[in-house]
């Protein structure tokens, strides 16, 4: 596969949740530790953690590819990692985007991105990927359950085979909820 021009495909992978809030601090720990990584130049890993704000305001500055990496339930079993295509920001109003620029979900960050974009001649992300991973429980404590806590290696490993093989570039489906793109 040629790669492409990365001067214009930038990704952002981004870790979102709260970490006093137990395996919602999954994102923090996967980029935490994807951060000692070697990535590609065109690669930028970035611990968000509740900065939804902070999020879309990045978003501007022109990435190609999105990642991002948060707890994620989906009814599968604690540790389960998922690959989701997100394909829009879902049924989040803009205007209700604004309200809480510290408890912003990522669907109201892209519903937010979408408000900040319209009319200035930026463009969102062309595409954007959820690597998401099962809770076992978001209640008030520091650490990850042992489950998530084994799933972060191997979100790290998705995580790079994206960004290094480019399959985000690619049109091939992600993995199906509850299976692991290797």
């Amino acid at each position: 596969m040629s790669r492409p021009d990365r001067t214009s495909d930038r990704i952002l992978v981004a870790g979102v949740g709260n970490i006093l809030l137990g395996d919602d601090g999954f994102g923090v720990e996967t980029v935490r530790r994807l951060a000692t990584e070697q990535l590609p130049e065109y690669a930028e890993v970035v611990d968000f953690g509740v900065r939804g704000v902070h999020l879309a305001y990045e978003l501007l500055e022109g990435y190609d590819t999105l990642v991002l990496v948060d707890a994620t339930a989906r009814g599968g079993e604690p540790g389960t990692v998922y690959l989701i295509e997100a394909d829009s920001a879902g049924d989040i109003e803009p205007e209700t985007a604004l309200l809480d620029g510290h408890r912003m979900s990522p669907d109201a960050v892209l519903a937010l991105l979408g408000t900040l974009c319209a009319g200035t001649g930026t463009r969102p992300p062309r595409r954007t990927l959820v690597v998401g991973c099962e809770p076992a429980g978001v209640e008030e404590g520091i650490g990850l359950s042992p489950p998530v806590a084994a799933a972060v290696p191997e979100a790290v490993r998705l995580i790079m085979g994206l960004v290094r093989d480019g399959r985000h570039e690619s049109s091939a489906p992600p993995a199906a909820v509850g299976e692991v793109a290797k």
